[in-house]
């Protein structure tokens, strides 16, 4: 049962049609798991009552041979800020730490359908505020790659006999998951679940996936609904999705991709979905390398990574050209406006009165708003609130929001500057570093933290391209490194088979549990 959880989606869907195991079983053995990794803090919640009552649905239909599918029975786990109908969606805030939503989210309804086990939902920083999972009202979640958990009950697969497990040492310090993400990212690294949505605003869902050695995928804006989706940036926020294999993310993304009448950014035009071959011809690519990714602070080992990758696809037969996006450099301090105005304006709805956290406080509703927002808010949410409404003041709406957003039309120009020119991706960092040791990681505070570890990731919001994280080999302190590939809008098909290749030629070595009692 060990091995089962790491194995891909197919894989373990084949086993449940085949009678081998039941998804009651897997799931057991998913709860346990959870228990035997929570000092990581990836979960807010472990839903073991509708995982069992979903688990032994499946079971019912494996035993009628009417199985809905690959995705049935298998176990996945949500962000906690997607609302899932009677179940806590805190968004790791004090705010809503009590709210259960009446409804559930388009892409959760979607996957439920299809037969999902929900394990639980998973922790983020609050109100997907952050680049690290670290300003959780519930605390920080810790990457697995560093970790105690790591030394005692994982290894590395077959993929790599040849490395060795990092030991843990009392004098090491943990690293981050990355972020906002971060608990779905550890989540699926810690093989709890198979699969796990996030969400991706500025690079949510990349970003912990570089660093707990994951796909991450970012689909075109307007692809997947955001119905449910609890909003920080309305004109970017984007499902993410999180698995350990490219062919996982694209069982995941075909469940949920497609038009939704109750979210009006959803594009509205039928979902094809996506099937990619085992054996995967790249001759005929146009490959783009931006020299603006290549930023100071960019480690030694992550460009070295960048052009090695490089060099595989051209040994492939692709096309590797130099290319150039000039306005990436205002990128990030434009999305930091744009950003904060949409959070003074999607905040404004939590004052206590209609739900949410209310304080003890009955002077006046003014003191109650503010005493409410005082005490609900991290210093992280209540900064870009002040922050956003002084850009919105009448005064400063031209200076700030207004640049922004012409800023924002010239970033998504230059892309398409390339994809008219027969550049058909682009290849870059997708982090600058290896996954940060906490302390060095909170010297920085929130905001200065963002523009760095976005810098990468968030110019495809911006322009609301496809984008995905492919992790490519370990660090020499055996840490993962991932790169990016970004596509032009709807090319997922594109993207998703150049990951699956560059998956295939790099075999990035895979964790699985050490010993399978740990689950008996």
């Amino acid at each position: 049962m060990n091995k089962l959880l790491f194995i891909p989606i197919k894989e373990i869907s084949r086993e449940i049609y085949g009678g081998t195991v039941r998804p009651s079983e897997i799931c057991k053995a998913s709860i346990k798991l959870t228990s035997i990794v929570k000092p990581l803090n990836s979960y807010i919640n472990v839903t073991n009552d509708v995982a069992g009552e979903q688990a032994n649905s499946a079971d019912e239909r494996q035993q009628r041979n009417s199985l809905l599918g690959q995705l049935d029975g298998i176990p996945i786990a949500i962000k906690d800020n997607y609302c899932v109908k009677d179940k806590l969606t805190t968004c790791a805030s004090r705010m809503l730490a009590n709210f259960s939503p009446g409804y559930n989210a388009t892409v959760y309804e979607k996957l439920r359908t299809q037969g999902v086990v929900l394990i639980g939902k998973t922790n983020l920083d609050e109100f997907a505020m952050g680049s690290g999972t670290v300003d959780s009202f519930y605390g920080p979640t810790k990457n697995l790659w560093s970790s105690e958990v790591l030394s005692q009950f994982y290894s590395y697969g077959s993929d790599d006999s040849q490395v060795t497990t990092r030991k843990f040492h009392e004098k090491d310090t943990w690293r981050i998951a990355g972020g906002s993400s971060g608990g779905s990212a550890v989540a699926v690294a810690t093989g709890t679940c198979c699969a796990a949505l996030g969400s991706d605003t500025g690079g949510s869902t990349r970003n912990p996936a570089s660093y707990c050695g994951l796909i991450g995928l970012k689909p075109t804006y307007g692809l997947v609904s955001r119905y449910g989706l609890i909003p920080l940036l309305n004109s970017m926020d984007v499902p993410g999705i999180l698995t350990r294999t490219v062919d996982d993310a694209v069982l995941i993304l075909n469940a949920i991709a497609g038009p939704d009448q109750a979210d009006p950014t959803s594009v509205q035009r039928e979902y094809v979905p996506i099937n990619l071959s085992e054996t995967i011809d790249i001759s005929n690519l146009r490959i783009g390398i931006p020299k603006e990714y290549g930023v100071q602070g960019i480690s030694e080992e992550i460009a070295k990574c960048w052009e090695k990758v490089s060099c595989l696809l051209k040994e492939a037969g692709a096309s590797v050209v130099p290319v150039s996006l000039p306005h990436t450099d205002y990128s990030i301090v434009c999305y930091s406006v744009l950003n904060r105005c949409d959070v003074a304006s999607n905040m404004a709805c939590y004052d206590g009165v209609e739900y949410g956290h209310r304080a003890n406080e009955w002077s006046s509703i003014h003191e109650l708003y503010k005493k409410t927002r005082s005490e609900g808010f991290n210093n992280v949410v209540k900064d870009r609130i002040l922050v956003g409404n002084y850009f919105l003041l009448a005064e400063n709406y031209e200076k700030y929001y207004v640049k922004a957003m012409k800023m924002r039309r010239l970033i998504a120009q230059d892309f398409d500057v390339l994809w008219n020119s027969n550049v058909d991706l682009l290849l870059t960092p997708t982090t600058l570093t290896e996954a940060p040791r906490y302390d060095e990681f909170i010297q920085l505070d929130n905001q200065t933290q963002c523009l760095i570890q976005d810098h990468c990731t968030q110019p495809a919001n911006m322009a609301g391209l496809p984008a995905i994280n492919v992790p490519i080999k370990l660090s020499c302190n055996k840490l993962p490194l991932s790169l990016q590939l970004m596509a032009p809008l709807f090319h997922e098909q594109r993207l998703l088979t150049v990951a699956k290749w560059i998956e295939q030629t790099v075999r990035f070595p895979r964790l699985e549990l050490k010993n399978s009692c740990l689950l008996e």
